[in-house]
């Protein structure tokens, strides 16, 4: 039999990397083909010389021994692919591979001596895998990174006395993540952030005394945040705001501290 080997039906067809039919001679030729006798592969459904992806991964999952062989494969799924599998010390070779999937992969399995190595990779989700798993040490070395998904990704990682090296950033998402986790006094200096967004979490974890920075915010939905925990004289100012959500946060604020202290 010549024709292209089938596969079940609705399925995606089987394809090599070149978009050439896989056939039962193409099987023949094929370096592994001494497994599909013994039932160790099957076309159309666990194969390295196919196009599909999660058909390539099959192979390499029931042979994990064979992905060495296949790490200057020309199709870069079959190289991203072997790189999950393959022998730690045979990776430092496709640091430079010109496929991101590729790069990716190294990015999750390489040691920290050559991850340091991919901190300027030009790709930004190689670069956010990286940030993902250096070493808490090194990453300032990713602070001023261009995209700000891999500094998000810093800012949820960075030692507490470091993020306010974050406090201005560029971008609301890194700012959000830095007032989540930065500590007193840093988290004085974000009562002035230009977003709300920002200001509201701040309201939620200021020392409650401080809260009269806060109370006369210009954004309604940061004085509600301030509301819910303000004591004293910063209580008996939001009572009085003039958005009715805040006194009606601030009426409850107060009821909750009647009822605390009897």
């Amino acid at each position: 039999m010549h024709g292209p080997v089938t596969t079940t039906q609705g399925d995606i067809p089987a394809i090599d990397w070149q978009g050439a039919p896989l056939t039962e001679a193409t099987c023949r030729a094929c370096a592994h083909a001494a497994l599909r006798e013994s039932g160790g592969c099957e076309p159309g459904r666990c194969c390295m010389q196919d196009a599909y992806a999660r058909r390539i991964d099959r192979f390499f999952r029931t042979h994990p021994q064979l992905a060495n062989e296949h790490l200057a494969h020309p199709y870069f799924e079959v190289r991203a692919i072997a790189a999950r599998h393959a022998e730690l010390f045979r990776l430092p070779a496709l640091l430079d591979d010109p496929d991101e999937t590729v790069r990716m992969q190294l990015a999750l399995r390489v040691p920290q001596r050559l991850l340091l190595r991919m901190v300027n990779d030009p790709h930004r989700e190689v670069r956010i895998r990286v940030a993902q798993r250096i070493d808490a040490t090194a990453l300032p070395s990713m602070l001023r990174d261009p995209d700000y998904q891999v500094r998000q990704t810093v800012a949820r990682r960075l030692p507490e006395g470091l993020l306010p090296l974050l406090m201005h950033d560029a971008d609301l998402q890194v700012r959000l993540d830095v007032a989540r986790r930065v500590q007193m006094p840093a988290l004085w200096r974000l009562v002035e952030d230009p977003a709300p967004e920002v200001r509201r979490i701040v309201a939620e974890r200021l020392p409650a005394p401080l809260l009269d920075a806060l109370a006369g915010d210009p954004d309604w939905t940061v004085r509600w945040e301030a509301a819910g925990r303000a004591l004293g004289h910063v209580l008996e100012r939001l009572l009085g705001d003039e958005e009715p959500e805040v006194r009606e946060r601030a009426a409850a604020r107060r009821a909750e501290l009647e009822c605390t202290h009897g």
